[in-house]
């Protein structure tokens, strides 16, 4: 059966809204997708109806809640195909998991010589805190180069693990280029060589399915409102006797088994990790959000790579357009540059017809390095997204070509 765009499109407010009398077109769901009414009405029912903190209420309204937490880690777990929910720490974002697990990890696990293996398609999150974390331990940060499509070198990445890497931590899929990475292969082959593997999907988690047995890696992180949820929050998933090995991120409330001035004693993982109340409403909406996309899972998916297939072909055939990233496996994202015109003036001019793109480094200013250019235009497409759009996208820029040219 067909995807029905136009019934998934009912389902998101903000899609309706028009600017200079031009239905806006949204094609920035890599930086922040849309919420669906389900995420809307479940995170306004919870705080008008249900909300109290949690865990440490003994009354029916604070148990509630705490059941409601509870299930939407246990939502989570069943998203990632997870064999329990204690593996599901909930934090800010996939920015917060990779610093929890850089300084935890790193810390009972990083000694000087060390290696971290990432990748150059990595975004800023994925490369800071391991300097960091590198800086503190005496360790070094080893980084993969890319093939001229903009893939990971699988066999780069194969020679440079050694007996001194520690850690593998590389991105699902790139949020610049689209690229879709090998994550199975590359982790198999850092498990081989002795390392532990982090894998960043917050690109992922809002195309495909995602399966943390499948994948064998030991860390999985993603951020809320990628995948049509809430802002500031986002899932840590960790092998669960890792996470308990690991010593705590935060210390303050609920994460604790007893306080003493002399002595303090810590609760297993997730709790340890999760120092204070929680984003409760954020959880409960991000619970929300991955009930929403999973039941439109695969048709989404294929609708997502018609729309990457025509953009595509479509931008292809503007003169002077050049997209950046051509690897044959991607999500739908479109990352291009423009003979006479900046990135910004594009996306500027495009705003003008109501077409919102993302502009700029894409917070990948090691990769725009590598490539050469300051940055490139992205329209990343997501499934409440039409051809009407990709068309609309089109004609814009083809307006820019003949503002710009000559």
């Amino acid at each position: 059966m067909d995807f029905d765009v136009a019934r998934v499109r009912a389902d998101f407010p903000l899609l309706a809204r028009r600017e200079g009398g031009r239905p806006l077109a949204y094609l920035d769901s890599a930086a922040s997708a849309q919420k669906p009414l389900a995420v809307l009405d479940a995170v306004r029912g919870f705080d008008a109806a249900r909300y109290a903190n949690i865990h440490r209420g003994v009354y029916r309204l604070s148990e509630e809640a705490t059941a409601a937490f509870e299930e939407a880690r246990a939502e989570v777990a069943r998203f990632l195909r997870a064999p329990a929910p204690r593996g599901v720490v909930f934090v800010r974002g996939a920015t917060e998991a990779i610093n929890l697990v850089a300084a935890s990890w790193g810390s009972a696990n990083l000694r000087a010589g060390d290696e971290i293996l990432l990748t150059r398609l990595e975004h800023h999150a994925n490369i800071v805190p391991w300097q960091l974390a590198a800086e503190r331990a005496g360790a070094r940060i080893v980084v993969c180069p890319l093939t001229a499509r903009g893939e990971v070198d699988l066999a780069a990445f194969a020679r440079l693990l050694g007996p001194r890497t520690r850690m593998a931590a590389f991105a699902h899929v790139s949020n610049a280029l689209g690229t879709v990475n090998p994550a199975a292969e590359m982790t198999r082959l850092a498990k081989a060589a002795g390392a532990a593997v982090l894998i960043d999907a917050c690109q992922s988690a809002s195309h495909f399915d995602i399966d943390v047995a499948a994948l064998g890696c030991d860390f999985l992180c993603f951020s809320g409102h990628k995948v049509c949820g809430p802002t500031g929050i986002g899932v840590l998933w960790g092998r669960p006797g890792l996470l308990d090995a690991m010593p705590p991120y935060q210390g303050g409330g609920d994460m604790i088994e007893r306080v003493a001035f002399e002595r303090t004693t810590f609760r297993a993982a997730p709790e340890r990790f999760e120092a204070g109340t929680p984003n409760i409403t954020g959880a409960i909406g991000l619970a929300a959000a991955l009930r929403y996309v999973s039941a439109l899972r695969p048709g989404a998916h294929a609708h997502e790579q018609r729309l990457l297939a025509l953009a595509t072909e479509r931008l292809s055939a503007i003169p002077g357009l050049r997209i950046v990233g051509t690897a044959p496996e991607k999500v739908a994202v479109v990352s291009f540059v423009m003979e006479g015109a900046h990135p910004h003036d594009i996306g500027t001019l495009l705003d003008a017809d109501a077409v919102a793109i993302r502009v700029g480094h894409h917070c990948c200013m090691p990769l725009m390095e590598s490539l050469g250019i300051p940055g490139t235009a992205r329209a990343s497409f997501a499934f409440y997204n039409t051809e009407e759009e990709v068309v609309r996208l089109e004609q814009a820029l083809i307006r820019v070509r003949r503002m710009t040219a000559g």
